[in-house]
């Protein structure tokens, strides 16, 4: 089972080969790595890896927490194995079909932001009851949400931590199991992307 690692480094050389290192020296075999974001010195990389038989993804995070600088800041099962999917791909899916590319980019959202469920919704009056258009098979069947105006972060629940962001009248919707919280970086491209699906399917 791949197992996907979040992990903030210093954003200098040799720090990620220390890491990757690390990985290796505790059983982890990795399969890709993305950079997510770059930040005040730090850069926070999704690393997909498979763990050697016998072998917890704990020994993984020890080795990687001994490390100057280094921050696990997630690790969990990788339900969509394979490898990253990159925006670029998803863009490619989307223009295949245009006149489905709104229900396309939901089906893919998952995948391309390694999330566990999404869905485009139409919120209801006052934020009550909004109407589902489309959803992955793992979302919710109900939500309660107010129209916004630019990609958010949302409270959540004991399982999820979410985000939304505005699709024309409606939102799209993610929800991530346990983690981590969506960052800046991610609300961005969830903007480009959904106005990309939106200028697709017109």
């Amino acid at each position: 089972m791949p197992y996907l690692l979040r992990v903030e480094l210093p954003d200098v050389p040799g720090s990620l080969g220390r890491v990757a290192s690390a990985i290796g020296e505790a059983g982890g075999d990795i399969e890709a790595i993305e950079i997510v974001e770059k930040r005040d010195g730090f850069a926070v990389d999704d690393v997909l890896l498979e763990m050697v038989p016998g072998v917890m993804p704990d020994s993984v995070v020890s080795a990687c927490s001994v490390l100057d600088g280094v921050s696990v800041l997630w690790i969990n099962r990788y339900a969509a194995g394979g490898n990253l999917f990159l925006d670029l791909e998803v863009v490619e899916a989307l223009t295949e079909d245009p006149a489905s590319a709104r229900d396309r980019l939901v089906d893919l959202l998952p995948v391309a932001f390694r999330v566990d469920w999404a869905a485009r919704v139409t919120p209801g009056a006052d934020g009550v009851a909004a109407t589902v258009v489309h959803a992955t098979d793992a979302a919710p069947s109900a939500y309660d949400i107010q129209r916004i105006a630019a990609p958010t972060r949302l409270p959540g629940d004991e399982v999820y931590v979410e985000c939304a962001a505005p699709f024309g009248d409606d939102l799209v919707l993610l929800g991530r199991r346990g983690g981590p919280e969506f960052l800046d970086s991610e609300l961005a491209r969830l903007e480009h992307l959904v106005g990309l699906a939106m200028t697709i399917s017109h």
